[in-house]
């Protein structure tokens, strides 16, 4: 182990009276490397100067907001620093082979803990309260979803959220493809289109493998390329309990899991392998043995649970389609207050691999309609209020698109019975589009991420587009139409009314905000 040699010119302590020495406590190096990361993070403008964090062989890069919070000097004279180089993109700080690794996971770590997020200031009247509530209720909901399983969701979440861009624009791509070969226009642009459409799936396991390394702290590159091992013809030559391996055998769930491995692989390689071997060792152990585990076991393993998630879904809307739509289009406003819709992205990554399409997007879609539809009926049943009424005609062109967030949390969830009613209408939107499903007249998404009219270009069905799109589009209107009946007719007490129903004086207390708005608001 090297050692760092003292520094120049330091005065000369007194002498002291001699004392009993205690035996020095060895320091970790995790902890060794946590304290470099914070000396060199003040230095470069503390973390909300720090857009991007990525490392190479040697350097810690690092993108910035504002160049001229950097003190060079400063950071040329920490002892863990070997030189700093700056070009056109990147700062660049030297820390040398192996200790940048370890390095780099803490520093981002410390900028992830030492950023700062502004609380929102809510505006004045009625409907800045009720934002500021939904604010309110925003984070305790995100507090109470900081536990050990749901931050887990959170972290796979992050995965596949990057993807999300890819698999739309392969998705929309796939769809005009078969749209051409349905009608038989341009025959030699079709294999293109395909090409085009098929290849970001065709190794969407490697960018998984790829983020999970970087989401869980292990080096990016090792991650992805553990698991391109699972998309490579040659593991057709490998038998496996008798039986051939397939490429592409386990898909993104043996992505997940190989790359998992290299990760904790990674790591353990990284607190016993020395600095010096580091560069050489670590690589070739992290990809050999992950690699073997993958080949030997994890693709066999995932590509049983992919089967299995397959069958289940389409068993589940082939047999129990209506009931079944219901549940999920009911339940899943509810899912993303506790979080746990986060858990369904591994799934639908899983069915678009399988099938092309997600089964379960457009169902999960009504909610947003539900959503709109009682937004619809507020706005109705308080004529007389007028910033609330502002509030949702700014926030329902995302609703119709998809993006309910606002609705939820500017109006029914702090209103409170307009969101369980909003929860009415994407169950009747749910089993109604589930219903079709158990006529035989499946269809899916073929990405992620849009809902609502933004879903349209992306849907995927046996039985034609004409009749996919008046399926879907029936199920809307459906949610739509529910939602905004049963929030009108049931959304609101007499007392709801009587307090919410006005146009307040700004200058005016609030009547929301009132002896009577916790009653107003939650009870009944």
């Amino acid at each position: 182990m090297s050692t760092e040699p003292p520094e120049p010119n330091k005065p000369t302590e007194p002498a002291q009276p001699a004392e009993p020495t205690k035996p020095a406590k060895p320091t970790k190096p995790t902890d060794k490397n946590r304290a470099t990361a914070a000396a060199i993070l003040p230095l470069v403008g503390g973390p909300d100067n720090v857009s991007a964090v990525a490392h190479c062989m040697t350097r810690l890069r690092i993108s910035l907001r504002d160049r001229a919070l950097v003190q060079d000097e400063a950071l040329r004279s920490l002892p863990a620093v070997l030189g700093v180089v700056e070009d056109d993109t990147t700062y660049q700080i030297v820390l040398g082979p192996g200790a940048v690794a370890r390095i780099t996971p803490e520093f981002e770590a410390l900028v992830e803990e030492g950023r700062s997020a502004a609380p929102p200031t809510a505006p004045p009247g009625t409907a800045g309260e009720l934002a500021a509530r939904g604010a309110a209720l925003k984070e305790a909901q995100k507090a109470r979803n900081a536990t050990p399983f749901k931050l887990m969701l959170r972290r796979i979440a992050n995965i596949f959220v990057p993807l999300i861009p890819a698999l739309i624009g392969c998705g929309i791509i796939a769809g005009l493809n078969g749209l051409l070969m349905n009608l038989g226009l341009l025959p030699s642009v079709v294999p293109a289109l395909a090409a085009i459409a098929s290849g970001f799936m065709s190794l969407i396991a490697v960018f998984v493998g790829h983020n999970t390394a970087k989401e869980f702290g292990g080096t990016p590159i090792l991650g992805g390329a553990v698991a391109a091992i699972i998309v490579f013809p040659g593991v057709a030559k490998i038998t496996v309990l008798g039986t051939e391996l397939r490429p592409g055998q386990g898909g993104v769930l043996g992505a997940l899991a190989a790359a998992l491995l290299a990760v904790y692989v990674e790591k353990r390689c990284r607190r016993l392998v020395p600095e010096a071997l580091d560069v050489l060792v670590t690589p070739t152990l992290t990809v050999l043995i992950s690699g073997l585990v993958t080949l030997f076991g994890l693709m066999f393993l995932a590509g049983e649970a992919s089967a299995a998630i397959g069958t289940f879904a389409d068993g589940l809307l082939s047999t129990g389609g209506a009931f079944a739509g219901l549940v999920l289009g009911g339940l899943f406003l509810p899912l993303v207050m506790l979080g746990l819709h986060q858990a369904l992205i591994p799934i639908h990554t899983t069915l678009i691999e399988q099938s092309g399409h997600t089964v379960l997007l457009p169902i999960l879609a009504m909610a947003g309609a539900g959503q709109v539809g009682a937004a619809l009926a507020v706005h109705c049943r308080l004529p007389r209020n007028g910033s609330l009424r502002a509030t949702i005609r700014s926030a329902l062109p995302a609703g119709f698109l998809g993006i309910g967030e606002p609705l939820i949390y500017g109006v029914s969830l702090p209103l409170g019975r307009p969101f369980v009613t909003a929860c009415v209408g994407g169950a009747a939107g749910g089993a109604f589009v589930g219903l079709f499903n158990q006529l035989g007249m499946a269809f899916g998404s073929t990405a992620i991420g849009p809902s609502g009219w933004a879903l349209f270009p992306l849907l995927d069905g046996g039985s034609g587009l004409g009749v996919t799109v008046a399926i879907y589009a029936g199920g809307l209107l459906t949610g739509y139409l529910v939602g905004f009946a049963a929030t009108y007719f049931f959304g609101f007490t007499g007392r709801m009314l009587a307090d919410l129903d006005t146009d307040p004086d700004p200058a005016a207390p609030d009547p929301v905000t009132g002896p009577s708005k916790e009653a107003a608001l939650t009870q009944h």
